[in-house]
């Protein structure tokens, strides 16, 4: 029930205010994309520090640092390795380095980037067998199973973790057990669940997990991480597959045993990630997950309050919200608007979602009250262009969310 004030307020008759331009609008800009996301001013200076070289004892400290505290966000044990390249160049370094050309994998094709570890394994020379999940849908354990018995020559399975282009979660520990009773690889793309949500690499059997630096580790994109399974190693140790600059063995070695990297690093990115994870280890990891469910479950909500639907309205991602736009909207309008007239950024939808889905991302360097301004922007987006709905339905129900949550 709401407070009479609170109802007065909201159904008072506003004083009528003289137009302003856009540039007043959009003056402070708002970043909501499902990557790169929001940095963190502490972070900027760290990589805004003056440059050393990178075969010295102090940047050694820091990257022996790095490795180590990545290893709770991805719940291993095992060896971390820093790559100097974007999510999608630690991606490829597992195809390489893992599956010889000729070989067969299976992959799960469930949006744009289920999509792009078929384009890898073709373009490296491998057989890759599709697992078709419709967009916004988990894929199915049993799915899995299947595609093992009628693909028994495949080395691997490959799959996200969080599907970014439609928003979707995956069952990764269920896909993880079906792996291992049939003896594969299970190689993951983790680069919007590793620090968004729990990641249990060991227990749950995965092989090779990867993620980039531009998400929930609060930096610019430049940095790719993956680590592997001591099966995995094995493997990239005894494949004579053509790779030199994304050689993990070679590079684990460096790193790992020498204390720097095979190449030139990105130094500053490893600096600013030195610093990302001392803010996650402060805010701890239990509070970080807390703090990304309540961001989605505030950005959900919105979606019926406005009576729209979530393309993943079963399985939603912890780091993105897909929202449908309204049948023959031009979604693709309203993302621009929110962007260049209201200076709120998010995502537009992807292939066949391109025109119907806005994204909203909520990983990283965000907090619960920011759903607020991106949901808000959302509304005025939708009203400038023709649709009709309560406003600031959507708002308030963000805000009873997060009132609850917290």
């Amino acid at each position: 029930m709401r407070a009479p004030g609170f109802f007065l307020a909201a159904n008072a008759k506003m004083e009528s205010l003289p137009p302003v331009s856009h540039k007043v609008l959009a003056q402070k800009k708002y970043l909501f994309t499902p990557g790169p996301a929001p940095v963190p001013p502490e972070v900027l200076l760290a990589m805004a520090r003056p440059m050393i070289h990178h075969r010295t004892p102090e940047f050694s400290k820091v990257l022996d640092s790095v490795r180590e505290n990545l290893k709770p966000l991805f719940g291993t044990r095992h060896e971390i390795i820093l790559l100097s390249s974007s999510g999608t160049g630690a991606m490829e370094a597992a195809v390489t380095n893992l599956i010889a050309p000729g070989e067969h994998a299976v992959f799960v094709n469930g949006g744009k980037f289920g999509e792009r570890w078929s384009k890898m394994l073709s373009a490296h020379g491998a057989v890759p067998h599709e697992i078709k999940v419709e967009w916004g849908r988990a894929v199915r354990p049993e799915q899995i199973d299947e595609a093992l018995r009628a693909h028994q020559e495949a080395r691997a399975v490959f799959m996200q973790a969080s599907e970014t282009s439609t928003c979707a979660v995956h069952p990764v520990a269920e896909a993880g057990a079906v792996t291992r009773r049939h003896g594969v690889m299970l190689i993951v793309d983790g680069i919007t669940s590793v620090g968004v949500f729990e990641q249990k690499m060991d227990e749950w059997g995965i092989d090779a997990l990867v993620t980039g630096s531009q998400k929930a580790l609060m930096l610019p994109p430049g940095l790719g991480i993956i680590a592997l399974s001591p099966v995995a190693f094995e493997r990239a140790q005894k494949l004579k597959t053509p790779r030199f600059y994304f050689d993990l063995p070679r590079e684990l070695k460096a790193q790992r045993d020498e204390h720097t990297t095979a190449f030139t690093p990105a130094v500053p990115l490893i600096f600013g990630l030195h610093e990302s994870l001392s803010l996650i280890q402060n805010e701890t990891l239990h509070h970080v997950y807390a703090r990304h469910r309540l961001m989605a479950a505030a950005a959900r909500a919105a979606a019926p309050a406005l009576h729209l639907r979530l393309i993943a309205p079963d399985n939603p991602a912890p780091g993105v919200t897909g929202i449908l736009t309204p049948e023959g909207f031009d979604g693709s309008a309203l993302v621009r608007l929110m962007r260049d007239e209201l200076g709120v950024s998010v995502q537009g939808g992807q292939d066949q979602m391109k025109g119907k889905l806005v994204r909203i991302g909520h990983m990283g360097y965000l907090a619960p009250f920011d759903m607020l301004v991106a949901v808000s922007a959302l509304e005025i987006g939708l009203a400038r262009l023709g649709y009709r709905f309560e406003a600031g339905a959507g708002v308030a129900a963000a805000q009873a969310v997060i009132a609850q949550g917290t």
